[in-house]
Order: C-alpha cells, then structure tokens, then sequence
C-alpha cells in the first residue's frame, strides 16, 4: 500500500477527526472538490487524488470504451489500487471516521470501492453515479450510510439506473438517501443541503476529534 500512488491535494485538519476522500469529476483534478468538502465540512482532513486515466487529456479513475461503457477490467485493477491508496491514507491518520464524496466519474469509482471494501468507508456520497453493471459486494453494506444525488433529465446517468442503485444498495442493507433534482448533470443547491444534513452527524467528531 502506497500513500503516493496517486498525485493528490491534502487538506490538514484536527487530528483524529474524519478523513474525507474526495473523487472528482471526468476532466477534473484533485483540487476541483476542495471547496464543496470546506463548504460541507469546514476545517476537515481530506484527501483528494487526481485520476490517474487520460482520456484525450481529460484525467479519469478508469477506462472506458464508450459513454457509459466500462472496461471491466481495468475498472478492478483502477478500483484495487485506489482501495490501497485508501488504506494507506486511513492507516497513517487513524481517523474518527471515513466519508468519501465522488462526482460522476469520481463517484462511481467511489461506488466501485465501496463494493470491493464496504468495510472502508463509514459513510459515501455518491453524486450523480453511473453504474450501467450488477455489483457485486464483497461482503455486506449492512447499515452503511450512503447519499445517492442525481437529475431526473440528465442525459449522462440516465434516472433509471439511478433508481437501480438505489434499489441494489438498499436490498443489501445500506442505509440510502436518495436526493433528485429537476435538471441534469450538474450539481445544483438541493444536493448541497442534503449533503450537509447528511454528513452533520460528522461535524461533532470534526469539532472535537472523537
């Protein structure tokens, strides 16, 4: 496990606190989710890693070979090396907790270590998610808290394979949130609100370190 597989953005925060990884959209960078986890979670610790993918200069966590086609293969390798990054990062800070908040492509690498390791993370936000495959757990998503946020009209992640997560986690135990708004692929305030309500259970371990 390497703490340095990936290029990354840390944001220090109160030692033994929560750690928030952050996954960032198709295009992006590891600097793009900075400032919705300081709006979310002031002060946090967070790690945030760049896609170590091109696609025609656009920096992703995994290979495709169409929209919304997914090498399969290379999304395992991509989600192995990403869960051992994790682990790394988790195993050096001890932390009170661990959330993890992807957009789009970032969120359904998010989603696919979620999958792989359900013992990672404490809590995911999974922001406007694609994933067009039966997931397969390895293990149980009993009581693990998870936000799904999607658009109704976005022509990326279409709304019934959103509906088809939602379903999937649920009947393996998750605890789910699902948050739609009326548009598309973008983020809009709704899905900030949820998010906050969702992580305030976090805000007092961030406060006070336990």
């Amino acid at each position: 496990m390497s703490k340095d597989s990936y290029i990354f953005t840390p944001l220090p925060g109160k030692p033994n606190g929560p750690l928030l990884f952050l996954f960032h959209g198709t295009g992006g960078n590891e600097n793009q989710m900075l400032g919705l986890a300081l709006d979310l979670l002031p002060g946090v610790a967070a790690i945030s890693p760049r896609g170590d993918v091109s696609e025609y200069g656009a920096a992703r966590f995994f290979r495709r070979t169409a929209e919304g086609v997914y090498d399969m293969d290379d999304l395992a390798r991509r989600t192995a090396k990403m869960a051992d990054f994790i682990k790394a990062h988790v195993g050096a800070a001890k932390p009170s907790s661990v959330i993890g908040i992807g957009f789009s492509n970032g969120a359904n690498i998010l989603a696919s270590v979620l999958f792989a390791e359900p013992d990672l993370f404490d809590a995911t936000i999974l922001m406007h998610p694609l994933i067009p495959f039966e997931p397969k757990v390895n293990g149980s998503l009993e009581d693990k808290r998870v936000l799904i946020t999607a658009g109704r009209r976005d022509p990326i992640c279409p709304p019934e394979l959103t509906t088809r997560l939602d379903s999937y986690l649920r009947a393996d135990g998750a605890d789910v949130t699902l948050e739609w708004h009326e548009g598309g692929h973008e983020m809009r305030q709704n899905e900030l609100v949820a998010a906050r309500t969702f992580l305030a259970p976090y805000r007092l371990q961030q406060e006070t370190g336990t």
